[in-house]
């Protein structure tokens, strides 16, 4: 049976114009490849297909590897949707794919899913020990009738464009500035649980969020300004927080508490959606609840002002 998530070999498919990626935040360098494949495949009267896979390829060839990724497989495929692309091709990595030589790759690809025209990233090499070149790709592509075009970078004058940059931004912290190369704010998404329910006891109830999935990446410890979306549509301007509760003392466990600005009801087991606006200050200990509490109402005034700007 083959998995739902995956596009099998299909001799009715059309003849397409596609490009091949992991594609993890679909950043705006992703937009900017998929933009010309739009544009190459309007020129050749053509479909436009992108190419990519539901598990990072690294995972397969080891298994202890542990991706931070800025998007799960499900919001991924959502901002994929988001796009004008005409289709997505899902194949699934295997150490069977992994051994396949970039040649062979291609061939699959013209034979099974009829790709006549193939964008290469600038910067991008597939196959087996990437050990191949542009050069080459465009030679198999002659041998096979398979046009091969290497794309153009987004704009050679901006910062780099890439998942790794933005991943290092989001450990980090700079959540607006891997908000300007991703094209909207990094987010998560997961379901509310029971917490210690300290907050509300001081004035700022708090949801204490579970994650989708446990590969996606988490911010850097600290406050931050947010905007949250519930499952009915409804957006609220908030502030979060993640860390270990250092002044409650409540063990090694890392928290993501985030408190709605002008909510009122009961979020719990509920999904939610989090984006990240700005990162605020560092998390701290404080000598009493009553100091945490102080600091808190300080950080909803400025997050409040820094929000509605």
């Amino acid at each position: 049976m083959i998995d739902s998530r995956f596009s099998p070999p299909c001799k009715d498919s059309q003849p397409c114009v596609a490009t091949i990626g992991f594609f993890d935040g679909l950043h705006r360098g992703h937009r900017c490849l998929i933009d010309q494949v739009i544009q190459l495949a309007k020129q050749r009267g053509l479909s436009s297909a992108v190419v990519t896979f539901p598990v990072h390829p690294r995972q397969v060839m080891s298994p202890d590897y542990a991706p931070h990724l800025l998007t799960t497989f499900e919001e991924k495929m959502a901002l994929l949707a988001q796009t004008p692309i005409d289709r997505t091709i899902l194949i699934p990595f295997t150490p069977q794919l992994a051994q396949k030589s970039a040649r062979e790759f291609m061939l699959m690809l013209r034979q099974e899913y009829h790709v006549q025209a193939l964008v290469i990233g600038y910067d991008h090499r597939f196959g087996h020990n990437r050990s191949e070149g542009f050069a080459d790709y465009v030679r198999y592509g002659q041998e096979m009738g398979m046009e091969v075009v290497q794309a153009t970078p987004l704009d050679k004058t901006e910062i780099q464009v890439s998942s790794s940059r933005i991943r290092q931004l989001v450990s980090d912290g700079a959540v607006d500035e891997a908000a300007l190369l991703l094209g909207y704010p990094y987010f998560i998404e997961g379901e509310v649980e029971s917490g210690y329910q300290v907050g509300r006891t001081i004035g700022f109830p708090t949801a204490n969020l579970l994650p989708n999935d446990p590969q996606k990446l988490i911010p850097a410890d600290g406050v931050y300004a947010v905007k949250v979306r519930l499952t009915t549509g409804a957006t609220y301007n908030g502030m979060l927080c993640i860390g270990h509760r250092p002044t409650l003392q409540n063990g090694p466990q890392r928290s993501i508490e985030v408190h709605l600005f002008d909510f009122t009801g009961n979020l719990y087991r509920q999904t939610i959606h989090i984006a990240f606006i700005k990162y605020t200050r560092q998390e701290q200990r404080f000598d009493s609840i009553e100091a945490l509490r102080q600091r808190i109402a300080l950080d909803e005034q400025e997050i409040r002002q820094l929000l509605a700007d």
